[in-house]
């Protein structure tokens, strides 16, 4: 009887139950994908633009073979800074 009324009480507690819902629809599975590949693009723009830039080699009259980079720039900011001259 003990069985009965528990499997009985358990039904009705599970019948009366409902699902959760999302509450947002940006939980959407296909939102979340493309908010995913979006940062994993972004995460690879960014290691590209880190990579360093060369020119086509060239060639001068001694035979040396010079590779210039493209973006001198990015180069000089990573120097150390120019220390402040004293008299002394």
């Amino acid at each position: 009887m003990k069985h009965v009324l528990l499997a009985s009480a358990v039904i009705v507690l599970v019948s009366f139950a409902q699902p959760a819902l999302a509450d947002n629809k940006e939980d959407d599975p296909g939102n979340l994908a493309v908010e995913g590949i979006t940062r994993l693009m972004d995460a690879l723009g960014a290691f590209i633009a880190s990579i360093p830039q060369y020119e086509a080699p060239v060639m001068n009259e001694n035979g040396d073979i010079i590779i210039r980079r493209k973006n001198p720039d990015m180069e000089e900011e990573k120097k150390a800074p120019k220390l402040e001259e004293t008299s002394t």
